[in-house]
């Protein structure tokens, strides 16, 4: 099959869950002889190789602020896919999935993954919520099928529109445990001598509410904060100013690699607080280490985490404050979290899932 993605930010790269999502379906269909392009955001200063690990690359211009990226480049993306000769086009997030429109119009196939209702995070408000609402109506509408990330989305979807979706979670890849090194000589890390906050940091993910909770806990634990930001200066100055009032926290910026690994695997326990999720990559990825997490009680985390993890109540810093202390003097993380990720959710399978999504459209 020759598929187009189209959404995500850019291939290679770990910007976001999106981002993991789409280099992994890619690249594995590429290893199953199919003929993937991925048409990535431009951006000032990176360049993705034209191919990559068997995947076509193309760089699609946009204009590189907040409220135009994702709308500019979503519409020429669109447009740019008619002249491939695509069996499928596959959209990832309701917002890109607006200009679905255009591919549907010339009769092309069109498959959308709901990674998430972004609209109900505090990172889009006015306009661009609105056009994010407008692309989930286009998606239930239009799209031949929809592939949601969660049994609430599954539910949401059909409640609301009456549309049937498809269910396949995310995977996550597999790494053995591995010594604090790097982050040892870089910002002398040693194993269980830190809480772990590993996520983009913008609004929605609660960041502000680990500060704040935090700063309440007397410890020695180091608070390492670890997350890009993009077109959201002022919340990013905000979460600069609340981590310097606490010497214990460091902010650290994106990681990947072997740097991501070790944080994963010798943290003393993963905090995950985000207000709202599609199907939180991060935390899948923490507990295939083994890590302990405790997230927010909402319910894309209880149904990736399951028993595995601990819960607090969302947006709620003294139940944090609490429940942070139990976590780090009393529980003792007893369960294999690591089999059960393997067991549940393996990236071979959720490619054999959306290949056959894919199989149904061009019979």
């Amino acid at each position: 099959m020759k598929i187009a993605m189209i959404g995500h930010k850019r291939v290679p790269g770990r910007e976001g869950g999106i981002e993991v999502v789409v280099e992994e379906l890619a690249t594995r269909m590429s290893k199953r002889k199919q003929d993937v392009t991925v048409y990535n955001r431009h951006k000032k200063g990176y360049r993705a190789p034209k191919i990559y690990k068997g995947v076509r690359t193309i760089d699609v211009p946009t204009i590189e602020k907040k409220s135009t990226d994702a709308v500019v480049y979503s519409f020429i993306a669109s447009i740019m896919c008619l002249f491939g000769k695509y069996d499928i086009i596959h959209y990832h997030a309701i917002g890109p999935s607006a200009f679905l429109m255009i591919p549907h119009i010339f009769g092309k196939k069109t498959v959308v993954t709901v990674h998430g209702l972004n609209y109900k995070t505090p990172k889009w408000k006015g306009l661009g919520a609105k056009f994010i609402q407008f692309g989930e109506k286009i998606t239930a509408k239009y799209a031949d099928k929809v592939i949601v990330l969660s049994k609430e989305q599954k539910k949401y979807f059909k409640e609301k529109y009456n549309r049937d979706t498809i269910y396949i979670p995310n995977g996550t890849s597999i790494f053995d445990n591995e010594p604090a090194d790097l982050i040892k000589e870089k910002y002398g890390l040693e194993k269980n001598s830190y809480i772990l906050f590993l996520s983009r940091v913008v609004p929605g993910k609660g960041i502000e509410y680990l500060l704040d909770a935090y700063k309440e806990i007397d410890s020695s634990l180091k608070l390492i904060v670890a997350g890009g930001t993009e077109y959201v200066h002022e919340f990013r100055t905000m979460i600069e100013e609340k981590a310097s009032e606490d010497s214990r926290v460091q902010l650290i910026g994106f990681v990947d690699g072997k740097m991501l690994r070790e944080l994963y695997s010798n943290a003393k326990l993963f905090v995950f607080p985000s207000e709202a999720e599609g199907m939180p990559m991060c935390l899948l990825e923490a507990l295939s280490y083994n890590c302990p997490c405790l997230v927010s009680d909402i319910s894309e985390n209880i149904e990736v985490g399951r028993k595995y993890v601990m819960t607090f109540k969302s947006k709620n810093t003294e139940n944090l404050k609490e429940k942070l202390k139990f976590c780090l003097e009393e529980y003792k993380n007893n369960m294999d979290s690591r089999q059960y990720i393997i067991d549940n959710f393996s990236w071979d399978k959720v490619v054999e899932q959306t290949l056959e999504c894919y199989s149904e459209l061009i019979k």
